[in-house]
């Protein structure tokens, strides 16, 4: 796929979903800008570049300012913040937008974290508004905040070399300023290896070539090489690139955080020079490697094209946060042995999968869950065997289990090779019938009543769901799903989907949250009487349960808002103290007793 054949099938995707929405009766009018924000903001977020996403339109005149924003992502620890703002063109054809142009929208974003800094924004916002409680977060929590990335979205490609801005200073805190423009994601997506646009120049930032220890692989698909970086130099590639220089690791680059292992932060306050005996050392990869010479003569790593931490992200990440929180260490005594290997793989395919056990094995020292490394679990095999051998009830359509990320695309692509065929696999599996494995851990955590563990995010519920799946058995009673508990699952990704569409209609603000907690009080009260045999048969929800979801999602909302006292109801809907609260409220009881194909029989 090219460039422009990317282009024209995001702006489909986006176009595509504008046109469902709108078939909606009672939806409000989806701008196409924040329809794109979401697709966009997905992307990232399957790739590893963000953390959950939120779309929050605010766009508003402060004082004699312009101030705009489309989304949101935030990290569970509340101290890493990204901020996207989209420039959206709908075109399908390659056009280029100005530097000049990206930095205006960016400078608008950037108001909206300048005027949190100061405590100006919220006090001068409706409290109805989507991006209330976030201005009111952030105003809360700015001195917290390690880490806050402003994202200018577009669907065109920006005429710079760097897709990179200068960072600001807002209050003590750096900005980091990035566009996502069509171009870049592209290469995340298309390719896979997000890792290709990153080149480090050891001469540019330790001053020259590292000394290393080089071992051809005459006989392999790699080269190795030992080698040993200098502090200093890895705080810098870590300031520069931030997350992205781990997106390979195993664990996640999000999960590493500001919070700096205190072993890390004692060695490098009290003993710097010891840092290299005490520490393991990374574990580097890398596409492409240039050697010359270092200052002693002997062999020397020049740079690196596509590096990638993929073990050693927490001591990276602990240096950078050291330094910041204490100005007092010295770096220039810090030295970080270093282990690196250079693809030779000519597939792409044998190359990700090197990385992924290069990356497995080298975390195995530590506490790293086999749920890291999921895919190939019997668990997700079972079910992507009853989405490929079991249709709808109409005979024609399927559903598709992504047991590995992009399975989707890959497929539409290798077999849609007609535009014609696409789209006759586009109409029997159409996006809106992919679960995910994130999708299935929500699905499954909903209905064992663990709202609060959805809230968690997709990543951080899937690996909760994965950690306990030894002693998960399915409706069935069997540990692996029959073909009747895939049929359950799909029901159940029908109801989310369906109640996700009410909420929209109806709230501004945390429709995740209200969905979630919705679904869970309608497990909790119905139970073993739903009826997803119904589900499954009809492929659709009736329209005597969509009313039940409707009015308990009302009383749900007022009891999140009212149990949140004020605090961020995306934050409190992740503890366990919330979903006592909710459970234990006086829902109407009228409700429940509804006449629905959904319900088996509520007087049993």
């Amino acid at each position: 796929m090219e460039l422009i054949d990317f282009l024209r099938q995001t702006n489909a995707e986006v176009r595509e979903l504008l046109n469902e929405r709108l078939a909606i009766p009672g939806e409000p009018y989806p701008y196409p800008e924040s329809v794109f924000t979401e697709v966009i903001m997905q992307h990232m977020y399957d790739v590893g570049m963000t953390f959950e996403p939120v779309v929050c339109h605010f766009d508003a005149k402060v004082g004699n300012t312009n101030v705009r924003m489309s989304g949101y992502a935030m990290s569970d620890e509340l101290d890493q913040l990204d901020l996207f703002v989209s420039l959206y063109s709908d075109v399908d054809e390659i056009v280029t937008v100005t530097t000049s142009e990206a930095a205006k929208v960016a400078d608008y974003c950037l108001r909206f974290v300048s005027k949190c800094a100061e405590k100006k924004l919220a006090k001068q916002m409706d409290d109805s508004s989507e991006a209330f409680l976030l201005a009111q977060a952030i105003e809360e929590n700015y001195s917290n905040l390690e880490q806050i990335r402003v994202y200018v979205l577009t669907d065109r490609v920006l005429n710079a070399k760097s897709k990179q801005f200068q960072s600001r200073e807002i209050q003590g805190k750096t900005i980091k300023l990035e566009v996502m423009d069509v171009e870049r994601l592209y290469r995340h997506l298309s390719e896979g290896k997000p890792r290709d646009e990153l080149t480090v120049n050891f001469e540019e930032v330790a001053g020259g070539p590292l000394p290393c220890v080089w071992v051809p692989g005459q006989m392999s698909e790699y080269d190795y090489a030992m080698t040993v970086i200098p502090g200093e130099a890895l705080r810098f590639i870590y300031d520069k690139y931030g997350s992205r220089i781990l997106e390979a690791n195993v664990r996640s680059f999000l999960s590493v955080t500001g919070k700096v292992n205190k072993g890390i932060r004692d060695t490098l306050r009290n003993e710097p020079e010891r840092f290299m005996a005490y520490n393991n050392g990374l574990v580097i990869v890398a596409d492409e490697v240039h050697l010359g010479r270092a200052a002693d003569g002997s062999p020397g790593i020049t740079w690196l094209k596509g590096m990638q931490i993929v073990n050693g992200g927490q001591t990276s990440a602990s240096l950078y946060f050291t330094q910041k929180k204490y100005n007092d260490v010295d770096l220039s005594r810090v030295r970080i042995p270093a282990k690196l290997i250079v693809l030779r793989a000519s597939k792409s395919q044998d190359e990700e999968k090197l990385i992924a056990d290069i990356s497995r094995y080298a975390n195995s020292q530590n506490a790293v869950k086999q749920s890291d490394f999921a895919a190939n679990h019997p668990l997700h095999v079972t079910l992507e065997n009853h989405a490929q051998s079991t249709y709808c009830p109409d005979g024609v359509g399927r559903w598709f289990y992504e047991r590995a990320a992009g399975s989707y695309k890959v497929m539409i692509e290798r077999e849609g090779t007609t535009p014609a065929k696409q789209k006759n696999l586009k109409a029997s599996m159409p996006p809106a019938r992919k679960i995910t494995k994130p999708d299935m851990a929500k699905y499954l955590n909903i209905y064992a009543l663990k709202p609060h563990l959805v809230s968690l995010g997709a990543q951080n519920n899937f690996q909760k769901f994965m950690e306990s799946v030894s002693a998960y058995r399915w409706p069935s009673g069997e540990e692996l799903p029959t073909l009747s508990d895939y049929k359950s699952l799909v029901a159940q990704a029908i109801l989310f989907n369906t109640t996700q569409k009410i909420i929209r209609t109806k709230y501004k603000a945390f429709q995740a949250n209200i969905t979630v907690y919705t679904l869970a009080i309608i497990f909790l009260k119905l139970g073993s009487k739903m009826n997803f045999n119904s589900i499954w048969e009809n492929q659709s929800i009736s329209h005597s349960f969509q009313q039940l979801i409707t009015s308990l999602s009302e009383e749900v909302h007022s009891a999140l808002h009212k149990s949140a006292n004020e605090r961020m109801v995306s934050e409190w809907a992740k503890k366990e103290e919330c979903w006592k609260i909710i459970q234990e409220v006086n829902y109407s009881s009228a409700l429940f007793v509804i006449t629905a194909p959904e319900v088996k029989n509520i007087k049993d």
